[in-house]
């Protein structure tokens, strides 16, 4: 039986180019280094002795005479050339290695950014339908506010590929003009209480400042606030309940999500951020270890934390788990 070549991924194998090359340089530089070691120390044997009588066999004075001053010197100066060297050498080996990785990460923004403009279009038009529907529609039809929350999942999607434009920008990063959190959490609260009345999930959201806000686009911030409920209604229990609570803090805003489910079990919890982090036991009642946590979480770090923002599992145990964002808040005049 012929055994097929192995293949592997074109990301993977970009990264072991690039480790490779990043090896190869750092082994130049030591090279180097060395080379440099040894010339001076030829040179200064040589001034000493001449090389006529330092390999003669009848010549028996081989030592060398070398002032302390002249050692403090030398090596000072052999130090300094070394590590202006290294350094030199060390951003040519860096910027040669990164260079792949630096294109691949042109061509994945830019790969983002023409779906998103694809993705306008379309998505702009199905608005659109959903708006003359509404409108054609009686006031007494029973599906009216079904196609109302159409039209606003419609333009939630909408916000998102706004928001992967924006992702895609590094300019944007950190600018962001302050919104009001209530509004969102209601916003966020109500196009998942379906979901949640699916599995048959309590979903509340407790009483909030109504002057609380935070530095980060609407669209992001319910994003974020999605992914995190719906990451608590899958992993809670039918009967549970799922509240979301907002509060202030020192120069913060802090978003928390807390579920019923059985805690977070078989994965520390910092690691329920990473992308397509696994769990080896039931996760919250409702994970498992083929279902993890996916990339919504992932996705919620990445978003927040373009703002200045974080999210953490503040609280895991057998009676639920608790993550919370923390958001910048807008300095009060």
């Amino acid at each position: 039986m012929t055994r097929r070549p192995r293949q592997w991924d074109a990301d993977a194998l970009l990264v072991r180019r690039t480790a490779v090359r990043v090896g190869v340089w750092i082994t130049v530089a030591v090279s180097i280094l060395v080379i440099v070691v040894l010339i001076a120390a030829f040179v200064l044997v040589f001034q000493q002795i001449p090389l006529v009588d330092l390999f003669d066999p009848n010549r028996h004075e081989r030592t060398v005479d070398i002032g302390g001053l002249d050692i403090l010197i030398g090596g000072l100066i052999l130090g300094l050339l070394a590590v202006a060297l290294a350094g030199i050498l060390g951003i040519l080996a860096t910027r040669r290695a990164v260079a792949p990785l630096v294109d691949a990460l042109a061509r994945q923004r830019r790969f983002v950014a023409d779906a998103s403009h694809e993705l306008r279009t379309p998505l702009a038009i199905l608005d659109t339908r959903l708006q003359v529907l509404e409108r054609g529609m009686a006031p007494d039809d029973p599906n009216q506010t079904l196609v109302k929350e159409l039209r606003d999942d419609s333009r939630n999607v909408v916000g998102i590929v706004n928001d992967l434009l924006d992702a895609v920008d590094v300019t944007t990063i950190g600018a962001a003009a302050p919104v009001l959190v209530a509004p969102v959490v209601a916003r966020a609260v109500a196009s998942m209480r379906m979901r949640a009345d699916e599995r048959g999930v309590v979903l509340t959201a407790d009483r909030m400042p109504e002057d609380a806000a935070a530095l980060i686009p609407e669209t992001s911030l319910h994003r974020a606030l999605v992914a995190l409920i719906d990451n608590a209604i899958k992993h809670t229990p039918a009967g549970g309940s799922v509240r979301v609570e907002a509060t202030g803090e020192r120069g913060r805003v802090a978003i928390s999500v807390a579920d019923e489910g059985s805690g977070i079990r078989g994965i520390r919890p910092d690691q329920v951020f990473d992308r397509f982090a696994r769990s080896s036991d039931a996760v919250d009642g409702g994970g498992t270890a083929s279902t993890g946590f996916g990339i919504g979480l992932s996705l919620v770090q990445d978003t927040v934390g373009r703002f200045g923002g974080s999210v953490e599992v503040t609280s895991t145990s057998a009676a639920g788990t608790t993550m919370t964002l923390r958001l910048p808040a807008p300095r009060r005049a």
